[in-house]
This record gives structure tokens, C-alpha cells and sequence, in this order.
């Protein structure tokens, strides 16, 4: 409990958020201890180097590489989701051409015709997923090669 107090006012102090009274209890944690002492030496040389440190622009190169991928990323997805979607209505607009008899049945229960439109749309958002999930892993599949 106390390292992690200590931890919690090194981290005020550096960030120059430290009230009087938690710069009194953090000196006198840092004056009973010579480890806590020599930590908070090494986290504030740290703190020193972090702040000299300037990141560098990356040239124009760089750039125009990470934006084409964000924007192939983008399209890919967006395909995908359009296609799952479009699948998906599609085969269930079959599906149920496919069983429009049985639902026009006056003999059949509601509750039948119903469990069965769901089983069937359930079925076909399954089977988008898992054509789909095949597909991604087919291209991913780091061990593909490797026979068992």
C-alpha cells in the first residue's frame, strides 16, 4: 500500500500537480528510504530526457503510404460490410420464397411459422459469417503451409 502511494505522488510530482501538504509526506517517505530515494532520483532524470526529447515529422513518403492503407482499410471493410449485408438479405429473401408455402398454411401454428423464419435467418447470418470468417483466415493463416 505504501509503494503504491509513493507511486501515486512520484506521479504528481512530476507532473507538477503535488499540493503542499503531499510534497511534505512525499520528502519524508523519500528521507526514510534510501531505495524510494534513489527511484525517484532515476524518475526524475527520466522525466528530464523525456522532455528534451522532439519527435521528427516523418517525410512526405511515409505519408502517402499510411494514408492509401487507412483508405484500402476503410474500403475493405466497407465492402465487406456491404456484402455480409447484401448476402444476407438476399439468401433470406430466397430462404423465405423457399418456404412462402409453408408459411401461407392456415393449419400451421404462429408460433411454428415464426421459430421456423428465425431458424432459417439464423442459418443464413450463420452461414455469411463462417464463409466470411474462412476467407479472412485463408489469407491469414500463418501455418497454413505446415502439415500436421
Amino acid at each position: 500500500m505504501q509503494k503504491e502511494h509513493y507511486i501515486l505522488l512520484v506521479e504528481k510530482f512530476l507532473s507538477n500537480e503535488i499540493s503542499q501538504e503531499e510534497l511534505s509526506e512525499l520528502n519524508s517517505l523519500l528521507e526514510s528510504d534510501e531505495e524510494l530515494k534513489a527511484d525517484f532520483e532515476e524518475q526524475k532524470k527520466i522525466k528530464e530526457v523525456l522532455n528534451k526529447m522532439e519527435l521528427r515529422n516523418p517525410s512526405q513518403e511515409v505519408w502517402d503510404s499510411y494514408w492509401l492503407n487507412v483508405y484500402n482499410r476503410i474500403e475493405r471493410g466497407v465492402a465487406w460490410i456491404l456484402i455480409s449485408v447484401a448476402s444476407i438479405i438476399l439468401l433470406s429473401y430466397a430462404a423465405i420464397d423457399a418456404i412462402d408455402e409453408l408459411l401461407a398454411d392456415t393449419q400451421t401454428p404462429a408460433v411454428i411459422k415464426y421459430s421456423i423464419f428465425a431458424l432459417i435467418l439464423g442459418g443464413v447470418i450463420l452461414f455469411v459469417s463462417l464463409i466470411r470468417e474462412k476467407l479472412f483466415v485463408r489469407k491469414k493463416d500463418k501455418y497454413k503451409e505446415i502439415q500436421r
